[in-house]
């Protein structure tokens, strides 16, 4: 008798008429809004203006979301291509696959159109949204509890998934929980690049690179865990390879940009400060004309007010 497990959902969409809600899509879009939520906080801090980080987002992640299918599609040709399979599955990204390397290198890419258009340096984009993407990470991850997919081997543990589905080759039984470990440890990493930022003062895209770094580190060891078909090299999964040679580049980027640029950039959206000294201005001119409208109809009410006064008086000493 199994004491405890984490049940998986009886089906990962809700039917609202003709029109499907489906808990994978959900989990991509809340991650979505607390990235780009976290992120412009971030920016602000940093000196930048309300709004620029939701206005690169718009071409940030429909680059990220083709890079994450693009990259899945590729390296798991096999579920799309292969004898028996309907090629047209692969542009039903609702359905699951979205591979995290492929949405952070084409992201990248929409993020830099973004900054350039409006002048922005990318690192320090990078740099303030960081943690934010981990954060949509930990809960994009739920959404594979929804699909029943990515679980690890068969344990026993009270923490289990207890996987149902039979469907593409599923066995039904308790396996590991590696969505939920990849979410908690992406949670952990937003909270370390948070704080290492505060302490370090990180600039020029070192928290971005952190942030890749720490999450590889994590994502070696859970992609281990897994049990789901994966091209190998050398005995391990591509995936794993994948997280051992960007950890390698981020660690790189992080010891060489601390040599050549160290300390943080000092202006992160030009013209910043500059609208707000406007904004300020406009805002001040504002209160001064009307405090001096007051003081003007203050005058013109007790200049009419002697008038009368006086006029009474001349009054008085006539009829004397």
């Amino acid at each position: 008798m199994e004491l405890a497990y984490i049940p998986s959902p009886s089906r990962g969409v809700i039917h609202l008429g003709p029109i499907p809600l489906r808990g994978y899509a959900f989990c991509i879009i809340i991650g979505v809004f607390v990235a780009v939520w976290l992120g412009n906080k971030r920016w602000i801090a940093r000196g930048g203006r309300v709004g620029t980080v939701a206005d690169i987002a718009v071409w940030a992640v429909p680059f990220g979301l083709l890079g994450g299918r693009l990259y899945h599609v590729i390296t798991d040709y096999e579920l799309y291509f292969s004898e028996g399979r309907d090629w047209v599955d692969a542009f039903k990204i609702w359905e699951g696959g979205l591979g995290i390397w492929g949405a952070i290198a084409l992201g990248a890419v929409g993020a830099w159109i973004g900054c350039r258009r409006r002048g922005i340096p990318l690192p320090a984009y990078a740099d303030a949204i960081a943690p934010g993407i981990a954060l949509a990470q930990a809960i994009g991850r739920w959404g594979n509890w929804f699909n029943q997919e990515l679980y690890g081997k068969p344990t026993d543990l009270p923490w289990a998934l207890h996987i149902t589905s039979s469907t593409d080759g599923r066995v039904p039984g308790y396996y590991h929980p590696t969505f939920l470990y990849e979410s908690l440890w992406c949670i952990g990493v937003a909270l370390l690049v948070i704080w290492a930022d505060r302490r370090f003062k990180l600039g020029h895209g070192r928290a971005f690179a952190l942030y890749v770094a720490a999450y590889c580190a994590g994502r070696g060891w859970i992609e281990y865990m897994r049990i789901d078909d994966a091209h190998h090299i050398l005995g391990l999964r591509l995936n794993v390879w994948t997280a051992i040679i960007v950890f390698l580049l981020a660690v790189t980027y992080i010891v060489v940009s601390a040599k050549k640029r160290p300390g943080r950039e000092e202006v992160v959206e030009p013209g910043a400060d500059t609208a707000d000294g406007e904004a300020e201005d406009s805002e001040k001119t504002g209160a001064d004309e009307k405090s001096g409208a007051d003081e003007k109809a203050e005058a013109e009410g007790k200049a009419e007010a002697d008038t009368a006064e006086t006029a009474d008086e001349a009054e008085s000493a006539k009829k004397t």
